[in-house]
Order: structure tokens, then sequence, then C-alpha cells
């Protein structure tokens, strides 16, 4: 079955509803995964049969990478250690970075608070009360250089978990590097700068689908040219799974999405493969553990497949899937939540065996608060664990072959083809998003997940089963309402020193450059380093681009 999506362009159709392959038949034999696919009570070579080891599993390291990217995997290298971190300001991040630094982890990831997502600065009204409160608050290239104090960004790869206004985060952290005199060439990490998701799942969009895709496919041609180890988009299934979306829903989007990124590079006049090797993507890790390894086994073999034969990549790393992984917030408790430390040690494995590159481990009391030190530290504890420990690194997919992970795999994959085929029906990803196509299978997955939940047809310990009501008896971690009257000074400080004729200068050029189409990233560093904030170009953008109002109502 072909693979192909088609045309990620916009039109303008009435909602649909969804089809068979996002709404899986219950089967009242046999129990079924969180996918509603149903397992057998035993697996032989009858469930995998005719399998052509070559062309569907291969050796590691070989097309089509069902078996992992690379032929050594983790006997080599470890995969990165990268723990979410963001609350409060720009010093106390600052001082959490380092802290996961000195206690083993190897790569950074940053969390901002809801006002920088939504592309507002800390003194907006409508920030009010919300400023620090779920990640770090960052308005300028002034707190961005307060972030990074003391940390080289040449030796460190750095994530940032941020998408309607990426471009201008991606360009305060090009002015830190420069102003460091760290070359760009050098700088490795991750943008999320991943809009689509924002439109299936997450919400926090600002601009319409298609400017905002515009502002994705800016920032890859900007970073192909200059920033040639930095991974331009973080296609994230993560926030689809989170929303309440399938595992096969959540690798069927994801990898739509990241078609249609590819479509609008090459539209754009890019060699598929000079952008391509730096695509990554960001999985959530759920509790269905062998359904989470036949999710990244599929995810590889579908994208390799599709980057070859569709895109007509040329180059073995243009084929890859790279990924970061995540353990399922969504299944953490507020109920007995040290119980969370085993779930997200069993999702860990799913997402190592599974073959991921990078891994977070959430936790335990992030359904409370953000997390404090001491269980941020047994999350990466976890994970140590796991590599040191546990032996699963000795040996590459130590689970190819298995009949039933075999057959799963394939399934899952199975699955995934015929959501593509729907999605290509609908006219393609963008006008997909606008029948809400998206939106309507998610909330009808996570309304039967409910529903089930309910009827008692599947447990989660703590709340319908083995229930205590007991109180936790953990510390969280609470933000200081200090927090934002320190930040709002910051911003309101930092407009009456900077330079305004610069900065009206640079904010006039930006809205120029969007007006004439063109790429905005070097306007946007232009803005940065005149200490424009980031509401302030947001609304520049605005001017040019309008707002989105969320498309059809499901």
């Amino acid at each position: 079955m072909s693979t192909t999506v088609g045309s990620c362009g916009s039109r303008k159709l009435r909602p649909t509803t969804t089809t068979s392959a996002t709404s899986p038949a219950k089967h009242d034999g046999d129990p079924t995964t969180i996918s509603g696919i149903p397992i057998k009570r035993c697996y032989g070579p009858d469930d995998i049969g005719g399998i052509e080891f070559l062309d569907t599993l291969g050796q590691p390291g070989q097309f089509p990478f069902t078996r992992g990217m690379h032929r050594t995997m983790y006997r080599d290298r470890a995969w990165t250690m990268r723990q979410f971190a963001g609350f409060g300001t720009a010093a106390q991040t600052n001082a959490r970075f380092k802290y996961l630094l000195e206690h083993g982890q190897t790569g950074l990831s940053t969390a901002f608070d809801l006002p920088t997502l939504m592309g507002r600065d800390s003194d907006d009204p409508l920030a009010l009360g919300e400023v620090g409160k779920c990640g770090v608050a960052i308005s300028s290239l002034d707190d961005m250089h307060v972030l990074f104090d003391g940390i080289d960004l040449s030796q460190v790869s750095t994530s940032m978990t941020i998408n309607a206004p990426a471009a201008i985060l991606l360009a305060f952290y090009i002015c830190v590097a420069k102003e460091t005199g760290v070359p760009l060439t050098k700088l490795r990490g991750t943008l999320q700068n991943d809009i689509l998701k924002e439109f299936h799942a997450q919400n926090e969009f600002v601009f319409p689908p298609v400017p905002s895709v515009k502002l994705v496919i800016d920032t890859i041609e900007y970073c192909t040219e200059h920033m040639p180890q930095w991974n331009t988009v973080s296609i994230s299934g993560y926030h689809i799974r989170e929303a309440g979306a399938t595992a096969v829903q959540e690798l069927a989007f994801t990898l739509a999405d990241g078609m249609c990124y590819t479509e609008e590079c090459i539209k754009r006049g890019l060699d598929v493969d000079a952008f391509a090797p730096r695509l990554s993507f960001f999985w959530d890790v759920h509790n269905e553990f062998f359904e989470e390894i036949a999710k990244f086994r599929a995810a590889r073999r579908i994208w390799a497949r599709v980057m070859r034969d569709q895109f007509k990549a040329k180059q073995q790393r243009s084929w890859w899937l790279r990924c970061h992984a995540q353990t399922a917030g969504v299944s953490l408790t507020e109920q007995q939540p040290m119980v969370n430390i085993i779930r997200v040690a069993y999702q860990a494995m799913a997402a190592v065996l599974g073959g991921t590159q990078s891994l977070h481990t959430n936790s335990m009391d992030e359904t409370l608060a953000l997390p404090t030190e001491h269980a941020v530290k047994i999350a990466l504890r976890t994970q140590q664990v796991l590599a040191e420990e546990t032996g699963v690194t000795k040996t590459v997919d130590p689970l190819a072959g298995s009949y039933f992970v075999e057959a799963l795999t394939n399934e899952v994959e199975r699955q995934a083809l015929e959501i593509f085929r729907e999605i290509k029906e609908l006219g393609g990803v963008m006008a997909a998003v606008e029948r809400g196509y998206f939106r309507r299978s998610i909330a009808d997955s996570s309304h039967r997940f409910g529903q089930e939940l309910d009827a008692g047809e599947r447990t989660i310990v703590g709340v319908n089963k083995y229930a205590d009501n007991s109180d936790p008896g953990i510390d969280i971690l609470r933000i200081d309402e200090g927090v934002e009257r320190e930040q709002v000074a910051r911003v309101k400080a930092l407009r009456q020193r900077r330079d305004a004729q610069r900065h009206a200068a640079a904010l006039k050029t930006l809205e120029k450059t969007a007006r004439d189409g063109a790429n905005v990233m070097p306007a946007l560093v232009e803005a940065a380093e005149a200490y424009a904030t980031v509401g302030e170009m947001m609304e520049t953008l605005k001017r040019v681009y309008g707002e989105y109002d969320g498309g059809p109502e499901l």
C-alpha cells in the first residue's frame, strides 16, 4: 500500500466524520491494546508468515531500520538523558540546568511558561497569574542571556519546547551563541517547532495554518544553511498522544505532519538531502509495553520507505527517523504518586527497547506540580539504572524475531498506512486540519478510553483498582508569587533602557520582510539584538499573518 499522504496544501472544506482506521472495532474475544489491536493468546510462525527479512527487518543500521538506525546502538553510546527543566525566572532555571548537568544529565531540555508558549510577554495583562508557573519565563534576549549564563553552548545539546514563537526563541539562542563566541556551526540541539500538532491537539497556535507552516520552513531553510548540527523540527507525537490519541494515531498523524513539512521544504526549493537529516521526531511512551516498542519499530520502517521512495532522498541519513522519547505524562496519577516511579521505569524500558536516541523520564510529582529536585533526581537515576544495571544495552534490538513483536509491528504499520489513505482522501494534512479530522479522531479515542476505564476494562492502579485514600506525603514545588513581580519588573526596565530608535527600525524591518514573503529569520535575529520582546515580535507578525480562531467545532 502506498504511503503517500498527498498535498499538504490548504483548502476550505466542511467537517467530516472519521472512518474505521481511527476507530478500532471492539473485539469481544481477545483482549486488546490501548489502540484496539486484538492480542491473541499465543503467537507463532504463522503470525509473521511470508516476512522478508531484508525488506522488512534488515540488520541494525541498515534499511529499512526497523531494528535501529545504528549498527551498534547502545553498545557504543547510551541514549542522551535529557530531563525537561524550566520554572520561575531564567536565573532559577539556570540553577536547575547546572544541577542536572552536575548529576549526569547529558543534554538540556527547556520548558517555557504559558505566556512564552503563546508568544506573550510577562507583563502582558493576559499573562497575569501564569508567569513562571509551568516553565521558565522568557520575554527577551536579556532573559536568554541569564538562562544560559555559565553554560558553554558548544559543549551541550539544548532542546527547546516551543512552537508558535519558535523562530523568535531560536533567534535569541543564536544571539547568545554569537555574543559568547560560539560559531553557529557548533550549536547542537533541537527546536520543537512543530506547529501542525498544535492544530491537532495542544492548541498553542497563534497564526493561521498556512503562515504558521511558512515560519517552520523559514527556520528549516535558515538552519540548513547556517546551523548544520541543529535539529530544525521535532515532529511531535507526544502531545497528540497526551490529548487522547492511540499509539497508532500518534504514529500516523506525526509521520503525516513530517511528510507535509518535507513537501513544503521541497516547494521552497530545498534539496531533500540537505534538510531531511536534521528532521527529528518526539514520541510519547505509554503503558502498553509491547505496543510502544512496535510503534518505534514501525515508525522507522515507514519513514525510511517514504523518504527513499516517495521523496527520492538519496542519502541514508535522510532515511533515518531520529527520535526523542518522553514517558507518558498523561499516565501519571495524583493518587499514590510514588507508583508513578514504577510506571516511568517500564515506559523508559519500552523506549530503549524500541530504539530511542534520547529520553526524558517524568518525575513522580509532575501531576501535582512542577518537579522538585528530589523527584527529578529519581527520574534521572531511573535512566541511569536502566543503562548501567539492566543489561538492555548489551545487544541491539533484543526483541527482533519475537513472533508477537513482529506481528504487532506489522499491524501497527498496516493501520498507520490506512490512516495515511484517509488523510490523502481528505486532500492532505492541511485540508484535514481545516476539516477538524485530527481533533475529532483524537477526541473519539479519548472518549473511548474513558468509557473503558469507567467499565473496568482498563486498569489504572490506585485510581479504579487498589485505591488508597491516604495522604501521598510528598513535597511539591511551589512557585513564589514574587517570581511574577520580579519578571514583570525586568521586562519594564528593559523597555526603558534599550535603544528606542534601533528597536523601532528592527520591528519595521521584520514587518516588511514578512509582508514580502521572505525568510524572516535574519530579521528576527536583528530584532532580538535590538532587544525587541517576544510579544512585540509576535504582534508585528500578527499584523501580517492574522490570528487563528481554532477552526471547526468538534
